[in-house]
């Protein structure tokens, strides 16, 4: 499917199918189409080609309060002058659903979401948290074959953010309601999902699983948008079956594994996570590994407990890499200025064509 705006694509020829009772990820920068892509499921935008098909059913012509589908938004919409009650019940009750049901049914929608006996509180005597288990109770009561969540935890504070993930992929998998769901945060994406597509211009780079995504990148995109990530630019110099060596524009000689075709002379863009190099004080620690090693000095320690980290400056070449600290604490005392050395295995990182 696909929607355009004039001479802007929003959407470029999607196709994509969700597995029944799985939780899927859209994620992506803003402007990428995430929203769009998300209203046009929901019924609220029209595709200007193309069908959706939910529960095997076409959507095509169907009005949203007609299909099977419930939306969660950001900022929630609850309403303020009705009871939490009020709330996860005023669908049921626009349904024409017996007053003594309604009760039953909220009641047990409050005890699932872990909010029992919430039914007379007010809105605003709720917590974050609390509001984001209402206005997904409020979704869950009318049990839809499909739930769309649209950056639902933007608004919240770091802290609860995390709770509400967790409570959120419990709640999934717990209903088993399919869930899809739009982020730009790819914390967000990793930890929730089954699968997760990643979004940029109106199409999908590539959908996998977290693992997939994060371990093998298809795409320059990809690897650089989702976890941290050290991108070296360069030309290959040489190319031996999957293996690339490539030179930065800085000079800096490096291996990596191919993604995709490369060959040799073609303009190139490396990837190396933080965590997969090692930090050593003494060259000689090297000793034992085969894998080139390099000397840098530190610029700058970032210091986020167990996911500290450091900036270095490669003596030769001045290229900037961050380097994960190791959790037990080893090396937490490095100094800015300092010189240290540091190795990693080419097969961690990864090659594309640029």
């Amino acid at each position: 499917m696909g929607k355009r705006y004039g001479d802007f694509t929003a959407v470029d020829d999607l196709s994509f199918s969700v597995a029944r009772g799985s939780f899927f990820s859209i994620l992506g920068p803003s402007g990428c189409g995430k929203t769009t892509l998300l209203r046009m499921i929901a019924g609220f935008l029209s595709p200007d080609s193309g069908d959706i098909h939910i529960g095997g059913q076409s959507m095509n012509g169907v009005p949203p309060n007609k299909r099977p589908v419930n939306m969660v938004f950001q900022h929630l919409a609850l309403f303020p002058m009705m009871s939490v009650g009020e709330n996860v019940g005023y669908g049921l009750a626009r349904r024409g659903v017996a007053r003594d049901e309604i009760k039953r049914r909220v009641g047990d929608m409050l005890e699932r979401v872990s909010l029992p006996g919430a039914q007379d509180k007010r809105v605003d005597q709720l917590s974050g948290g609390q509001k984001q288990r209402v206005a997904i109770a409020r979704s869950l009561v009318l049990e839809p074959t499909l739930l769309l969540l649209d950056e639902p935890l933007g608004a919240l504070d770091l802290k609860l953010r995390e709770h509400m993930k967790i409570e959120l992929k419990q709640l999934q998998a717990a209903f088993g309601t399919t869930f899809v769901y739009i982020t730009h945060d790819q914390s967000e994406a990793l930890v929730l999902s089954d699968h997760v597509a990643v979004m940029n211009h109106g199409r999908f780079e590539q959908v996998g699983t977290p693992q997939q995504l994060y371990y093998a990148p298809q795409t320059p995109f990809v690897a650089g948008f989702v976890g941290a990530n050290n991108p070296v630019k360069g030309r290959a110099t040489h190319v031996n079956g999957d293996w690339v060596t490539l030179t930065s524009e800085s000079g800096l000689i490096m291996s990596a594994q191919a993604m995709g075709t490369v060959r040799a002379g073609d303009a190139v863009e490396a990837f190396v996570r933080p965590e997969v190099i090692r930090l050593v004080r003494h060259a000689s620690d090297f000793s034992e590994t085969t894998f080139p090693h390099y000397r840098a000095q530190i610029e700058n320690l970032l210091f986020d407990g167990a996911n500290s980290a450091v900036l270095v400056r490669e003596e030769h070449s001045h290229t900037e890499f961050r380097i994960a600290l190791p959790q037990t604490g080893q090396l937490a005392d490095l100094a800015v200025n300092e010189r240290v050395s540091f190795s990693f295995d080419p097969q961690r990182a990864v090659c594309f064509a640029s």
